[in-house]
């Protein structure tokens, strides 16, 4: 793993796991997503990772069209680097996914490492019969039924299309068998160094949140791609801070966001992102460390700078 002295906080600030019925905080709207990703920054994170969603009932929405009224929002407002998704949600095609990175070549994008089972389902029974809206339960209800699929056809159109945007990837690894694709793709010339490996714990279908899968994971990606790589990591639901705390500890950069998980703690919502970060932070520099500015994380992960985005 390459060595950097300041660790950089990524806030996931909506995502596409939870339903606005889950939390009166999720961001939904345009202005509240721009509001929770200025936030998240002025709170310390370096980085923000950005779904975008209907702001009618909440569902999830990767249109550019979408993304376009808080991306303005944010770049004229703030420093902080820009992460899109490109995993939009598993009911998307790939060719939809990837149009908002296509479209506005954003600094740094989401690449998710391969097709999983993606259990959203153990959620529905905390608030049956408290939905809001008609399309939430059966959201979660067909993850049951259904994967992430992202193949290595899927991978391989997501960084081709995004080839002469200047856009680096933040790599998105759930299992130990995510890292080895990746490696494929490293082989291929496909990804160039310095790789930036999100490691995600804690969903269902993918590897645990125990301290031995943080540790298992870390020991093969040093194996795997010495020190070629930046590592973060993203603990989902109540293991978010757990994980930061751990992972920071061995030199990891962290993630956290209402995306991950809707707590601040056992059983108490998390009134906003900034909450999170603010968490985190402390966190962090009760361990000593030091949190990076958005040109500090530019620098760390040789991305090509906020004045070259196209919105």
């Amino acid at each position: 793993m390459a060595k950097s002295r300041k660790v950089i906080i990524t806030c996931a600030v909506t995502g596409a796991i939870h339903t606005p019925s889950m939390s009166p905080h999720l961001p939904i709207t345009p202005q509240q997503i721009a509001d929770a990703a200025l936030g998240a920054a002025e709170a310390g994170a370096a980085v923000v990772h950005l779904h975008a969603r209907n702001p009618k009932d909440g569902r999830p929405d990767q249109s550019p069209a979408a993304f376009e009224p808080f991306l303005k929002v944010i770049k004229q407002s703030s420093n902080v680097v820009i992460n899109l998704t490109t995993g939009g949600s598993p009911t998307m095609l790939v060719e939809e996914r990837v149009q908002p990175a296509a479209t506005f070549k954003p600094e740094v994008a989401s690449l998710n490492m391969g097709t999983m089972n993606f259990g959203l389902y153990p959620m529905i029974p905390r608030f049956k019969g408290k939905f809001k809206y008609d399309w939430e339960e059966p959201y979660l209800e067909n993850s049951a039924k259904g994967m992430f699929k992202n193949t290595f056809a899927d991978i391989e159109y997501i960084l081709k299309t995004c080839a002469d945007n200047g856009t680096r990837f933040e790599i998105e690894c759930y299992d130990i068998g995510h890292l080895y694709t990746l490696r494929h793709f490293l082989d291929r010339g496909l990804v160039k160094p310095p790789l930036f490996i999100q490691s995600v714990f804690g969903i269902l279908g993918g590897i645990g949140p125990h301290p031995e899968d943080v540790m298992q994971m870390k020991r093969t990606a040093d194996r795997l791609f010495g020190d070629q790589y930046h590592w973060s990591v993203l603990g989902a639901g109540q293991s978010q801070m757990r994980i930061a705390a751990m992972a920071a500890s061995m030199g990891g950069n962290v993630r956290v966001g209402l995306e991950d998980s809707l707590w601040i703690g056992p059983g108490k919502l998390a009134e906003s992102n900034a909450q999170q970060v603010k968490m985190a932070r402390q966190i962090l520099e009760g361990l000593g460390l030091e949190v990076a500015t958005p040109d500090e994380a530019r620098e760390i992960l040789s991305l090509k700078g906020g004045d070259k985005v196209a919105f």
